[in-house]
């Protein structure tokens, strides 16, 4: 599911490049292969785990237009990039340092990319259930007023698709 409505961001009608940050084993390529089989995808897999990599790499050693970096920041421009999961856990970061993380992230998804980058965030909960605290939860206002002062860009927030989280998209204007 999240895969669906992180890659709302981007068009398969032609061919197109996609950055990935904190790509894993790759999981995205899957999907990728499955909903846009004839779409050639010049593909870039970033991960800071060097375990990740070298299991993506023997994952997806045959594909044609993939490759994966130890990297946290893209070195290329893409068309677009996106990023699974990548703020939800923050351990025992004070909440400041942690923001200021996920600021200069978007920022380098932002100069990375052409046409717009998408991300996906907790949805703060409910007051029925208490936080976990190395979760980082975030009110969808925020980062979507932040990606439209900051970057100027055109930013739709997709909620309510059954998981507790939503996902923001970034388009460049």
């Amino acid at each position: 599911m999240r895969f669906v409505h992180l890659l709302k961001l981007c068009s398969f009608e032609s061919a197109t490049s996609l950055n990935d940050v904190g790509c894993g084993y790759g999981a995205v390529l899957a999907f990728l292969a499955k909903r846009f089989r004839g779409t050639a995808i010049d593909y870039l897999g970033l991960d800071i785990s060097p375990a990740m990599i070298t299991q993506a790499q023997k994952l997806w050693q045959k594909r044609i237009g993939t490759k994966f970096l130890i990297a946290s920041t893209s070195p290329r421009t893409a068309d677009y990039s996106i990023a699974s999961g990548i703020f939800n856990v923050k351990l025992k970061q004070p909440i400041d340092l942690w923001e200021l993380f996920v600021a200069k992230s978007l920022a380098n998804m932002h100069s990375t990319s052409r046409r717009g980058f998408a991300v996906n965030f907790l949805t703060p909960t409910s007051a029925q259930s208490l936080p976990v605290p190395e979760l980082y939860y975030a009110q969808p206002d925020v980062w979507r007023e932040y990606c439209e002062r900051t970057f100027n860009s055109k930013v739709e927030v997709i909620a309510g698709y059954g998981l507790r989280e939503y996902t923001l998209i970034a388009r460049s204007s």
